[in-house]
């Protein structure tokens, strides 16, 4: 019988916690039947960083400015993007510009001048996925209105909803705009109710599986916070526990593995069209 294949649509393989491992981390997933990473930058600094990785790795990779370095991120970062998307467009492991997005979580990014940097930052890459023509993986956070407004006002080829965890309105409103949701290591936790009927519900036709590791574990690697003042350490999130999460997401539709994996890869391919 063969082994399903997956896809990660969202890892962020260059981040310091596999820098002792990163080899075998990743030939951990390919035996475990995950045949392609997408690893998306979160500033300028890890431009040239991820698109050698994702050569290194024959894996591809996304260019961007995620929400949570826009306080430090400049004009200048944003012509650097500008660059490198030319520099790289005939690269097909360039698949998309992300991780971009507005975050509506972190205190620190609510203040006013915080958030209209956000936007500052999210409305210009924006445009530059426009002039590009690639889509974008969106970081969405307490953030899906104002997001869809942003893509309303400046449509793109599409693209993903990375960790979606808004409502069932607001997921057919990126569906009706050409995205993917991101599903991943929350859908595992029994007390994700809305995320579970959301993963249940949506056509399966809307799903694409991450992890985004090192982030976002699956309840099989989360320890508490007394576990962790007691010593346990929290479990590390990888792109080999795909298989895992996709299993639960089988199991909430009563589907098969298989059929999760062949449907949400051709996804994927449709969200994003260079990992073809």
């Amino acid at each position: 019988m063969t082994q399903p294949l997956f896809i990660d649509t969202h890892c962020h393989l260059d981040a310091a916690e596999f820098d002792a491992d990163r080899a075998a981390m990743r030939q951990r997933a390919r035996a475990a039947g995950v045949a392609q990473c997408v690893i998306p930058a979160v500033e300028a600094a890890s431009f040239e960083t991820v698109r050698l990785l994702a050569q290194a790795q024959q894996d591809a990779y996304a260019l961007g400015i995620h929400p949570l370095y826009t306080p430090q991120a400049t004009e200048a970062d944003l012509a650097q993007l500008d660059v490198a998307l030319h520099a790289h467009r005939h690269d097909p492991r360039l698949v998309a510009i992300g991780e971009i997005g507005l975050d509506g979580f972190v205190p620190e990014l609510n203040t006013t001048e915080a958030k209209a940097r956000q936007q500052l930052f999210y409305k210009a890459q924006l445009k530059l996925a426009q002039q590009h023509q690639l889509p974008v993986l969106l970081h969405v956070r307490r953030s899906a209105d104002l997001l869809l407004k942003g893509l309303r006002d400046t449509p793109v080829v599409g693209g993903i909803a990375h960790a979606f965890n808004g409502s069932l309105q607001q997921a057919q409103a990126f569906i009706a705009l050409g995205f993917k949701l991101g599903f991943g290591g929350a859908l595992t936790y029994d007390r994700a109710l809305q995320l579970r009927r959301l993963a249940t519900e949506l056509p399966l036709s809307a799903i694409v599986l991450e992890t985004d590791a090192p982030d976002m574990p699956p309840h099989w690697l989360y320890t508490t916070a007394a576990q962790r003042t007691a010593g346990q350490p929290q479990g590390r999130n990888e792109p080999a526990e795909l298989p895992r999460i996709a299993q639960v997401l089988a199991d909430l539709r009563g589907i098969s593995l298989d059929e999760v994996a062949v449907v949400t890869s051709a996804n994927a391919h449709q969200a994003l069209p260079r990992l073809q």
